[in-house]
């Protein structure tokens, strides 16, 4: 009889040995279950974000193809300009000014619908974000901080800068002495 207790005393023991075993298994089992469950919904945002950032870069790889393209028009259109601004002191009246005159329209057109707009900067305050100053100049017309002439167009495509204005800042009024 004494062996028969000591057979269901191990056997008690195998069976408590193997819950046990079976319960750190399990909670072991659910630590990783967890674990990858936070893994996958990670790597699912993260897949998310990227999709997302993709899609944005995309858009803005469209948006802004003609960039490269449209800034190397500009310098060609300022010369057109000066040629037509001495075209317009010489003869007003005469078909080459004319024939200059629209082609300038046609060009301005062709960058206004390519979404290149001017950055307006005679009578506004300086900007640095969107002005380059050169110079500055005391005005009695012009308050302190404000562009007094443009020297070269500045440009924008759409929402960004492709070339700042240059300008003259004004100093403010001249100081009496």
């Amino acid at each position: 009889m004494s062996n028969d207790t000591t057979d269901a005393t191990t056997e008690d023991a195998e069976a408590k040995s193997a819950e046990q075993t079976e319960d750190t298994l399990l909670t072991q089992l659910q630590g990783d279950l967890e674990k990858f469950r936070d893994l996958a919904l990670r790597s699912q945002a993260d897949f998310e974000n990227f999709r997302k950032r993709a899609a944005r870069e995309k858009e803005d790889a469209i948006k802004y193809a003609n960039a490269s393209f449209l800034e190397r028009l500009i310098p060609i259109l300022d010369n057109f300009e000066l040629g037509l601004n001495a075209a317009r002191t010489s003869a007003a009246d005469s078909p080459i000014f004319s024939g200059m005159d629209m082609v300038a329209k046609q060009l301005s057109d062709f960058l206004t619908s390519s979404g290149i707009e001017p950055v307006n900067a005679e009578g506004r305050p300086f900007d640095p974000n969107l002005h380059e100053a050169v110079a500055q100049e005391e005005s009695a017309e012009f308050a302190e901080g404000v562009i007094i002439r443009q020297l070269r167009r500045g440009y924008k495509l759409r929402d960004r800068l492709l070339r700042p204005a240059t300008v003259v800042v004004s100093k403010g009024a001249p100081s009496k002495k």
